[in-house]
């Protein structure tokens, strides 16, 4: 659903978009993240139809997204920093929405009121706190019906439970809907709950893009104990770090975990255990190949 090809993004002397590659089907979650100053909000205004990229290509659908009003009207965006007019409600928001949307869904919008009670919609938007700025944000975005999502830093500044609950909305509309949801976030441990493709972003290049199960299959951490020294690895098992507690090693080792198991299964080690990453800790361990300062803090 989303193209974008060979994009290149400056500003002054500076690259923030990179000749960057981004793919995301349609009805995927796709997660993006990347370190502070990455270019993931650049990109996002790239797909929102702020920014004009200087090079490449950006299609939403097969169409160009700059000033493509007919396009805007298919897909809704809730960005870190959220504008509302400044004297409107929430139902002053609503109606403003319904007029941007053809397909917005008023009996929709009224239901969702119901999940948000403590939502007084006809307080002024931006007398409430970010948290329930963000709430009214939700409400209107899924109320519009869009058929893309596009959330940076969505669920900051809310409680785990209303997270919990925006997010059961979300993923409730991708499932009987086919909405496809892009999402930037800090939060790798909540991407790792909803999402099913990630982009993994730096020095305005997205690195590598996988969906999640290839991700966390790409990078294993084993855990290993012999009698007496480790042997010598063979040269095929690419370690990328390896840490080691007295006979005890832990080993981050990037490729095919089974056929890494396999091999070093045949070196006959008194204890052998593989476990999957976590994404925060493949994040971690594939920037820190990019020269990103990363210190031992997940062992």
């Amino acid at each position: 659903m989303i193209e974008v090809n060979n994009v290149t993004k400056k500003f002054g002397d500076f690259i923030a978009l990179d000749s960057l590659n981004m793919h995301v089907e349609r009805g995927a979650i796709y997660g993006l993240v990347g370190p502070n100053g990455a270019g993931k909000s650049t990109i996002i205004r790239h797909l929102s139809g702020v920014y004009k990229q200087d090079a490449g290509t950006i299609t939403i659908d097969g169409q160009p997204v700059y000033e493509n009003e007919q396009l805007k009207q298919k897909f809704t965006l809730i960005p870190d920093e959220i504008f509302f007019f400044t004297q409107a409600n929430t139902l002053d928001m609503m109606k403003f929405y319904k007029n941007m949307y053809p397909k917005f869904d008023e009996t929709l919008f009224n239901k969702l009121l119901n999940c948000f009670p403590a939502i007084n919609p006809k307080k002024m938007v931006r007398s409430l706190s970010k948290g329930m700025q963000k709430q009214v944000a939700f409400m209107l975005s899924i109320a519009a019906r869009p058929e893309l999502m596009i959330l940076d830093e969505p669920v900051d500044g809310l409680d785990p439970v209303m997270r919990r609950q925006i997010w059961s909305l979300i993923m409730s509309d991708v499932s009987e809907n086919g909405l496809t949801v892009l999402v930037s976030s800090h939060n790798l441990r909540e991407l790792e709950d909803v999402c099913d493709h990630v982009g993994i972003m730096n020095n305005g290049k997205i690195l590598i893009e996988r969906s999640l199960d290839e991700l966390q299959t790409s990078i294993t951490k084993i855990q290993i104990a012999f009698d007496g020294d480790m042997p010598k690895l063979p040269p095929e098992i690419q370690v990328l770090k390896k840490i080691s507690t007295g006979r005890v090693h832990t080993l981050i080792v990037k490729g095919e975990p089974r056929e890494a198991e396999k091999v070093i299964g045949a070196m006959n080690p008194l204890l052998m255990d593989v476990l999957p990453l976590t994404l925060e800790e493949i994040f971690i361990y594939e920037l820190g190949g990019e020269n990103y300062a990363v210190k031992d803090v997940i062992f």
